[in-house]
Formats: structure tokens, C-alpha cells, sequence
């Protein structure tokens, strides 16, 4: 099926789906034929064909792919219509969907219609963090045995935090975990496997705000690897643009050190020596977070022409939100969660 083309149609015209919008512009075997939202004149702005809602996009555009870029609460009805209707593969949005329960039911309905449904967590696809996980598989640090990433956006301060971008954040009842820190779960889990128990302190700073904003997460990891999630919204790091990396990491083995700087590059320094070695020059894409939308949608694309494996299906992603739920309970709880095997 190779050289053939998909259409695609995405569900959702707020702040991130211009990303996505952008990305299947320009994706050389996909085609976006419509955008729809609950606001027409919002789907009309993108410049793509606009619609008022899924079904009559569905109808009017047959798309291959469905793209769903909405808050978690409208998920279930969207994976629904679009599993209804047929598609060939469907992208949806973390956080994913309304709570774990409803995730667990649309995935067991997209295993049972056949159709690959994809959860859209892209920072596993940005290239520092693909380059450091080559350079750990070629051994370039010996044996892992801890990383360390510190979030600092710089985005939390004040009365006015996050309403010129992203305003939903502020209502938030759970915030740093549930909707950033996810990320590093998953990130993490690609480096190092799954987590076998968690330790998280976390705390509300802002009073502006409804969740968290600040906090510790400690994962225990196979091989006896230890990662450290250091979160803190208020505060940010050496960058021009502080969202690119959102912050800095080091992932530091028996034979060398990794690091990621705000820039986007990552350095290699073996142990015992001073020098530093450039693996990946920082950072010059247009895109969010080193491009990492169109990444996953190339991605995706070649899973569904090439019969190439997908990353992060729905059924895989559960366990990361099961990581999520057991971080919320250590942090009430003041206890290490073991995770369930």
C-alpha cells in the first residue's frame, strides 16, 4: 500500500490544534480535508474546509483518519462517532478521555471494530529524546542508573496564570500531573520500561489555581534505574523558548552522562572526563516541541500505509494512566505505590 494517500479530518480548532492543523498540511501522503468544531467560525479561521461537527464532516469528507483534538470530556462521543463510522485509524488527545474508565471502554470498542486507535502523547517522539535513547542503546553511558528532569515552563505565576493561553488549566482540580506530567510517564517508560512503584510529594502554589502546580515524582524503574520528575510551573530554565524542552534532563549512567539542554540539544560526557561531546544540535524546527506533532502523525500515517507498528495504541497507553492514578494516591497517602505487575 505504499504511495498511496489519506485523508484526514480533525475534530477540534482551539489553541494545540493548530499544530495539528499545520502538520497534515504539510504531510507529504496525508491530506486534510475538513476541521470541525462546536464553533463553525473558530473551524472556518484554520483556512481548511469547515464544519459545525463530526458527523457532518464525517459525511461530507469520508476521511481515512479522524484526529481528535478536544478536552477529554467530549472524547468518548467522538471515538464513538468515528468508530460508528468506519475510519481506518483514529489519533485522539491526552489527557485521554474523561477518566480511566472511559478509556478502558473505548479501547475495548476500537479492539473490537479492528480500528487502530492511537492516544496523541508526542514528547516520546521529540528527537532529543529519541537521540538519547539511541545513545543509551548503543551503550554510550554504560548502565543506566538515574535520570533527572526539571520542569520549568515559567508559565504558573500570578492572578493571571495561564489565561492568555491556555485558560482551562485554572480549573484544573489535578494539573501538574495529569495533564504535563503524563508526559514524562510515558517518556520515561520509553527510556526505561515501565515503572515497578512511584513516590510523589506534590503542592499547590498559586492560589489562583484549582490543582497542583509544583511537586516531586521518584519512579522506580526495571534494572534498578531511579528517574526523578522535578515539576515546578512557576519557574524556568536557560532557553529562548522555555516550551520547547519545558525544561532540562540528565540521564546518567556507569560509563557517562547524558544532557538536555532548554535549546534542545543533547550533549554526552563519558565518565572521568571533562570534555562534552555534541550528539544532537539544538533544536531549529518550526514546529511544537522539536516538531514532535508531525513526528507522531508521520507516525501513524506509516503504521496505517505501511503496516509499520504503532506506538502508543490505546491499549498500551492505559498502563500510563494507571502510573497516573497511583502518583495521585502516593501523594495523598505520603506512601510508595507498588504497581501492579
Amino acid at each position: 500500500m505504499t504511495g498511496s494517500s489519506l485523508r484526514v479530518a480533525v475534530l477540534g480548532a482551539g489553541y494545540f490544534s493548530r499544530f495539528h492543523h499545520e502538520s497534515w498540511a504539510r504531510m507529504g501522503r496525508a491530506e486534510l480535508v475538513g476541521v470541525a468544531d462546536h464553533r463553525l467560525e473558530r473551524a472556518a479561521q484554520t483556512g481548511h474546509p469547515a464544519f459545525g461537527s463530526l458527523e457532518q464532516m464525517l459525511e461530507r469528507t469520508r476521511p481515512d483518519i479522524v484526529d481528535i483534538v478536544i478536552p477529554p470530556a467530549g472524547h468518548g462521543d467522538a471515538i464513538k462517532t468515528a468508530l460508528a463510522f468506519g475510519v481506518r485509524a483514529i489519533i485522539c488527545q491526552k489527557p485521554f478521555c474523561a477518566d480511566l474508565s472511559q478509556a478502558r471502554e473505548m479501547t475495548a470498542r476500537a479492539r473490537a471494530a479492528g480500528i487502530p486507535l492511537i492516544v496523541h502523547e508526542n514528547f516520546r517522539f521529540q528527537p532529543w529524546y529519541r537521540r538519547i535513547a539511541q545513545a543509551m542503546g548503543e551503550g554510550r553511558i554504560g548502565s543506566p542508573l538515574q535520570a533527572t528532569f526539571r520542569l520549568r515552563p515559567g508559565d504558573g505565576q500570578g492572578p493571571r496564570a495561564y489565561l492568555d493561553r491556555q485558560p482551562y488549566f485554572r480549573q484544573m482540580p489535578r494539573l501538574l500531573i495529569h495533564e504535563t506530567g503524563v508526559h514524562w510517564i510515558d517518556t520515561f517508560r520509553f527510556l526505561f520500561g515501565m515503572p515497578v512503584a512511584v513516590y510523589a510529594d506534590l503542592r499547590r502554589i498559586n492560589p489562583a489555581i484549582a490543582g497542583e502546580d509544583a511537586g516531586y515524582v521518584l519512579f522506580d524503574h526495571p534494572g534498578g534505574v531511579r528517574a526523578l520528575f522535578d515539576g515546578n510551573r512557576h519557574l524556568d530554565h536557560a532557553a529562548d523558548n522555555t516550551r520547547r524542552t519545558m525544561g532540562e534532563a540528565l540521564i546518567e549512567g556507569t560509563q557517562g552522562t547524558l544532557s538536555l539542554g532548554g535549546g534542545g540539544a543533547v550533549t554526552l560526557r563519558a565518565f572521568g572526563d571533562p570534555s562534552v561531546q555534541t550528539l544532537l544540535a539544538p533544536d531549529s524546527s518550526p514546529g511544537f516541541g522539536g516538531d514532535c506533532v508531525h513526528r507522531l502523525q508521520s507516525h501513524v500515517v506509516a503504521g496505517v500505509l505501511d503496516e509499520a507498528p504503532f506506538e502508543n495504541r490505546a491499549e498500551n497507553y492505559l498502563a500510563v494512566m494507571e502510573v497516573e492514578q497511583a502518583i495521585y494516591r502516593s501523594a495523598e497517602t505520603g506512601l510508595k505505590v507498588v504497581l501492579a505487575n
